[in-house]
């Protein structure tokens, strides 16, 4: 958990922003050139998530290998992945509004005025946002770290697995799928919340069944091998070991 937590900070909170502060870097006016061409800013950022995140899964097995195996390791890595994640993007900020909320019932909004305007201008973003919208953060955050656990899933065997390489190319491929709505609601060519959350769906479904498949066929059976059998405790009880 640890190293997947690590690798998505290192990877897509520096190397990654990096990157876009390069590509992204707003002009005078404070406009991205690159949002004036929605699809181009949707392979852009897609492809630049899928990249980085998957590369640090891809490094983060190799790190593990020398110590860790099984699908544990890659359910666990998926979780630290995507956990830091959700604390990052949607946590801090329902920490935030929650801050917020109990500052104005302290204070007042007289009170928080005085503060400063951004953070008046932050609590009448919040008195506007639909109710639902709070719930969606949740949701969408459950969605997406099922999308990472089943991405750490297909990237393990990638390491593992002798000649299954091609499937680190397939996860960064599959990981840019999944973000194109989040780019086009981003870039303004989708504005049903709903309707993105829904294909977010969607792909998590296709992913974890991805993902599920995958291990069922490349899953070692050391159950039924002779040397489990040999190792096993009960055979080394049998044998007075």
């Amino acid at each position: 958990m640890l190293i997947g937590a690590v690798g998505f900070v290192l990877f897509a909170l520096v190397l990654e922003q990096a990157l876009h502060f390069v590509v992204l870097r707003p002009g005078a006016d404070g406009s991205v050139a690159l949002m004036q061409r929605p699809f181009l800013y949707m392979l852009y950022g897609a492809l630049a998530a899928g990249v980085f995140e998957e590369t640090a899964r891809f490094v983060g097995f190799h790190i593990l290998k020398k110590k860790y195996t099984g699908l544990g390791t890659a359910l666990k890595h998926g979780i630290g992945h995507g956990g830091i994640e959700a604390v990052f993007i949607g946590g801090a900020s329902m920490v935030s509004a929650v801050v917020l909320a109990v500052m104005i019932n302290s204070v007042g909004v007289e009170g928080l005025a005085s503060m400063g305007a951004p953070a008046l201008e932050q609590a009448q973003a919040i008195a506007a946002s639909q109710p639902g919208m709070f719930f969606v953060s949740g949701l969408e955050r459950m969605m997406a770290l099922g999308l990472h656990i089943s991405l750490s899933v297909i990237v393990y065997y990638a390491v593992y697995e002798e000649k299954k390489v091609w499937l680190y190319p397939l996860a960064i491929l599959l990981h840019a799928l999944a973000d194109c709505p989040a780019a086009l609601f981003q870039a303004g060519v989708l504005t049903n919340v709903w309707l993105v959350e829904g294909i977010v769906l969607v792909s998590m479904a296709g992913l974890v069944a991805i993902a599920a498949l995958l291990h069922k066929k490349l899953e070692p059976k050391a159950d039924s091998s002779e040397s489990y059998k040999k190792t096993s405790p009960c055979a080394q009880r049998r044998e007075g070991v």
